[in-house]
């Protein structure tokens, strides 16, 4: 996207001012988006975004500027702001030279070859299943994306790192009404790929379980309250784990003394049944890479073995902190934004329990097969996730929808409370936000039970 004697005349001007280093961080993103509502196309847009951002960095001090012109005079500008946060000697600059990437994550059929029309059906097809499935559903909205991001990341000490990163989604959310209650039913698989991800992941089958879950919630009763007995269904332990655990191991919160996990490495802090890991490696997942965007290589990274906490996850600011090798975790939104500690594939891996087992050996508590919102706070590790799909398990078997649930519970006790691991893993993808950032993550787990957590609801 540029030159390399431009890339490293931009690094001596970042350092021209002192700092430990430099990096400048080049993004071009293609995109195209499409939104269906009540039978309608809404909306059908494409665009094309470039830009870069020069960082120079000090401990973990630095200096941000960014532009979207890709020309000398611009990138030049920007890497003199910001030098111009940091006052010291000029440093150097090592020769450039490009890294290989252990993982590369390829699109077999390019969203860009496939017609607009087609997309277009696709979302038609979307409308037409879901409302053949009652005559109960009211209302169908579905977005289809596609995106192809290309980066170059380029450090004084070095290093060239170059990315081509293919995005495709189906988000599906249909409301079905009856008598006058609404429910509503959300899907929206993801995958870094091509469309061939919609091959594997019908159009048709993502506006089905959209559909199933809002119409199977009109004969919800209000949820029980008290300490009992949740089963998570696959993908959905995946995603308690990213926002109660994840985001209280990020290095930035950890050093802000503000994790529940600080000072804790080497503890058992979960059930021995739990193995976690943050994995960037995935191929094709939602939270892949091959190299994050400070251009460290993708890793994957142990952060539960056997319930024993292994690790953080660092960005190269936090990793120089603490004197750790980075983890790839150093993310950001677009060339202007800075990168962050965050998680990319953070997962509850497989087990031995059958899930069918374990919901017969359970005689009363919830099943939950989709979370909606919810909030943490890393300090304490306290949560509170609502259910948009839930239902009673009474007798070893899942019976009655549940409407109004809240799981709430801190934690190391709720991942402590974990006995029942199943080998039926699934993923959950989404988007997260932090420090007004947000990029694509993939959380996932099989089956599993917590013996023990707060439920919230208005029933008996």
């Amino acid at each position: 996207m540029i030159d390399p004697d431009l890339a490293a005349e931009v690094l001596r001007v970042a350092r021209s001012r002192g700092g430990a280093f430099a990096e400048l961080y080049v993004e071009e993103r293609t995109s195209v988006q499409i939104r269906l509502d009540d039978g309608k196309i809404e909306e059908l847009t494409s665009g094309l975004d470039r830009g870069a951002g020069v960082r120079v960095a000090r401990g973990t001090a630095f200096g941000y500027a960014f532009s979207n012109r890709l020309d000398r005079d611009a990138l030049l500008e920007a890497a003199g702001a910001a030098a111009a946060s940091l006052e010291g000697s000029p440093g150097t600059v090592a020769d450039l030279r490009e890294l290989e990437p252990a993982v590369v994550h390829t699109a077999a059929e390019p969203a860009s070859a496939v017609p607009a029309a087609e997309k277009v059906a696709w979302l038609r097809e979307v409308d037409e299943v879901a409302r053949s499935l009652s005559p109960h559903v009211r209302q169908v909205t579905a977005t289809y994306g596609d995106s192809v991001q290309r980066v170059l990341i380029a450090t004084s000490d070095g290093r060239v790192a170059r990315e081509t990163r293919p995005r495709v989604r189906l988000v599906v959310q249909v409301v079905a009404a009856r008598d006058g209650v609404i429910q509503t039913g959300f899907h929206g698989p993801a995958g870094l790929a091509g469309v061939e991800f919609l091959r594997a992941h019908p159009p048709a089958e993502t506006a089905r379980i959209a559909a199933r879950r809002a119409v199977a919630m009109l004969d919800a009763v209000p949820a029980p309250a008290g300490e009992m007995p949740v089963v998570l269904a696959p993908g959905m332990g995946g995603v308690l784990f990213h926002e109660a655990v994840g985001h209280p191991l990020e290095a930035d919160t950890v050093q802000k003394e503000a994790s529940v996990y600080r000072g804790r490495i080497g503890e058992r802090l979960a059930s021995p049944l739990v193995n976690g890991v943050d994995d960037a490696t995935v191929p094709n997942g939602w939270g892949s890479f091959s190299f994050d965007d400070e251009g460290t290589p993708a890793e994957r990274t142990v952060l539960f073995e056997e319930g024993v906490l292994r690790g953080w996850l660092y960005d190269r600011l936090r990793a120089e902190h603490d004197g750790a090798p980075s983890t790839g975790n150093g993310r950001r939104q677009s060339y202007a934004h800075p990168p962050i500690p965050r998680m990319t594939n953070t997962y509850i891996l497989n087990g031995d329990a059958e899930a069918a087992d374990v919901i017969a050996d359970t005689r009363r508590g919830i099943y939950v097969t989709a979370l909606a919102g919810g909030q943490t706070n890393p300090a304490t590790g306290d949560f509170v996730f609502g259910c948009s799909e839930a239902y009673l398990i009474e007798d070893g078997k899942v019976t009655t929808p549940v409407r109004g649930a809240n799981l709430i519970g801190r934690a190391i006790q709720v991942m402590s409370a974990i006995d029942a691991v199943c080998s039926d893993f699934d993923t959950w993808e989404g988007v997260c936000g932090k420090d007004g950032q947000s990029v694509p993550v993939g959380s996932g787990s099989p089956t599993l039970r917590i013996s023990r957590i707060t439920v919230g609801g208005t029933g008996a």
